[in-house]
């Protein structure tokens, strides 16, 4: 398999809900006016707390500084594995867990941590810039490394990482996170970007309306469910994850599902939110989906993380994270 470095350089920030209206205009700049900045990698997502956005040095330059804008210190990295495999096996899993013991694990043991984010068309482990030495390192016996020079993927020379040094700390004992599970179907999709002007009132609405009361809304029922909504507009392609009640609002000709319009649900990470430091969250949830061939998508944000699995799966994955909790002594 092949590991490539993409030529991205970018920031992890959020934005209060309370000082959304500060950065309406430059978020619609770069869901809708993309040929008006130069920014290639965008990607906001909502959750009950905030709205996570993850974007390149030209994207982030829109985002003027306010008290309502938490800015992560570090600059990241994205990492994409391309598979070599013509494999077409209809029990083959898609999503984190593919890269659950490639990437994600041997990463977590050499203390490195990654924020992930998956779309519709393939998955990104995010990594500290300052951590890169440390992932050519760990990865290279296993992947043929390509690091994207102005758009073009260049075989990493195997002798650039000669004088690199393993990361040999000890691991620190990996805190078992609770885990919610929200009452929503989800669908992860795609669309063609040139039909976003014509979205824009229906996107706009699901992205920053979301909380105007409903008619048919039931105090039970908010309890059980979960705010969440992902857009990822990046190198022209475009990824949508929603519940199935925000899916009711778009036309259905306009966008693309995978074959089978799977119906996803959702494990929710961590009972405060879990910080940038950590190591291990990833690979504690990816590995055992794996170990069980089930498939997974993994979103990221300022303060949890989220993997989708299919909604066939729901009660296995319940069963297992609770006997891992129980393994763990929590």
């Amino acid at each position: 398999m092949d590991l490539h470095i993409l030529d991205h350089k970018l920031r992890v920030a959020s934005i209060s809900k309370h000082g959304l209206d500060t950065y309406t205009h430059p978020l619609i700049k770069l869901i809708f006016l993309r040929h008006r900045t130069r920014c290639k990698f965008f990607s906001l997502t909502e959750t009950p707390e905030n709205y996570t956005v993850v974007l390149d040095e030209e994207g982030f330059k829109e985002l003027p500084p306010s008290q309502h804008l938490r800015v992560e210190r570090s600059t990241w990295l994205p990492l994409n594995v391309v598979s070599n495999t013509n494999t077409s096996s209809s029990s083959q899993v898609v999503g984190v867990t593919k890269i659950a013991r490639s990437v994600i694990a041997p990463l977590a043991k050499q203390h490195v941590s990654v924020f992930m984010l998956s779309t519709y068309q393939t998955d990104f482990i995010l990594v500290r810039e300052k951590d890169l030495a440390v992932v050519v390192h760990t990865l290279g016996e296993e992947f043929h490394l390509y690091q994207e020079v102005e758009g073009e993927s260049v075989p990493l020379q195997q002798g650039a990482s000669d004088d690199l040094q393993r990361n040999d700390r000890e691991v620190p004992y990996s805190t078992v996170h609770p885990v919610f599970i929200p009452k929503n179907q989800f669908c992860v999709m795609s669309l063609d970007p040139d039909t976003l002007p014509g979205l824009a009132t229906t996107l706009l609405d699901a992205l920053f309306y979301s909380d105007s009361p409903k008619e048919d809304a039931s105090p039970t029922n908010d309890l059980e469910c979960i705010k969440f909504f992902s857009f990822s507009l990046i190198d022209g392609y475009v990824s949508l994850v929603m519940d199935t009640e925000a899916q009711r609002k778009f036309p259905v000709n306009l966008l693309f599902t995978s074959s089978s319009g799977e119906l996803w649900r959702m494990v929710r990470i961590g009972g405060q939110p879990l910080g940038f430091d950590e190591c291990g969250i990833v690979a504690q949830i990816s590995q055992p989906l794996a170990d069980s061939d089930i498939s997974a998508y993994y979103i990221s944000t300022f303060s949890f993380d989220h993997a989708l699995v299919p909604e066939e799966d729901i009660v296995r994955v319940t069963d297992m994270l609770h006997s891992h909790r129980e393994e763990a002594g929590c």
